[in-house]
């Protein structure tokens, strides 16, 4: 089990940290109840949970989160604190960890580009049903104005966004050191 972090794995997480800040500002406001936005959130995400390994992508999500819940306006239109997320759209919000610690769980170590996909779409249809299921009960929504309004609304394009956060992960993993410059570092000091 790693110990310590090193520099450049540290660095990277805080890019992609502030790359997946960046994100929540890239959205599109939807004609649904509520202010919905489409973002480019849940596409980080999973890009995220799928090229880094599961402490270091689950680490970088808890930051984000942390960030916006002390205030720090990172989440969707520059929202930010405990209000956020505990509102009708926080389900979102917290389904970003369970969804990246269930794909970083399943991908494997080996990049295989059906696999990856799969569990890419796996991981949008978590973060769109948690999502779902939180407005429902947050904004007092009938089951069917949730499915529509909080799944069917979002699923499509989330898909599209899955499938090519998949097909990116290889570009991804580039950035990252390899295992082996990374063990002779180590030992190296």
């Amino acid at each position: 089990m790693k110990k310590a972090f090193t520099t450049v794995e540290l660095v990277m997480m805080a890019m992609f940290t502030a790359i997946l800040c960046a994100s929540a500002y890239l959205s599109i406001p939807t004609p649904l109840p509520n202010a919905a936005h489409i973002t480019l959130l849940n596409f980080m995400i999973i890009l995220i949970a799928l090229v880094f390994e599961l402490r270091d992508s689950t680490i970088i999500i808890a930051l984000w989160m942390i960030m916006g819940a002390i205030g720090v306006p990172v989440f969707i239109g520059g929202g930010a604190g405990l209000g956020y997320l505990f509102g009708v759209f926080g389900g979102y919000t917290f389904s970003f960890i369970i969804a990246s610690i269930i794909v970083g769980l399943i991908k494997g170590k080996k990049y295989k580009r059906l696999k990856y996909t799969i569990v890419a779409i796996i991981g949008v249809v978590i973060i769109d049903i948690v999502g779902m299921i939180w407005w429902k009960f947050n904004g007092n929504l009938t089951w069917k104005v949730a499915f529509l309004s909080g799944f069917v609304a979002f699923i499509p394009l989330d898909l599209v966004k899955a499938v090519i956060a998949a097909q990116l992960v290889p570009l991804f993993k580039r950035l990252l050191p390899e295992k082996d410059d990374k063990e002779a570092n180590e030992q190296a000091k």
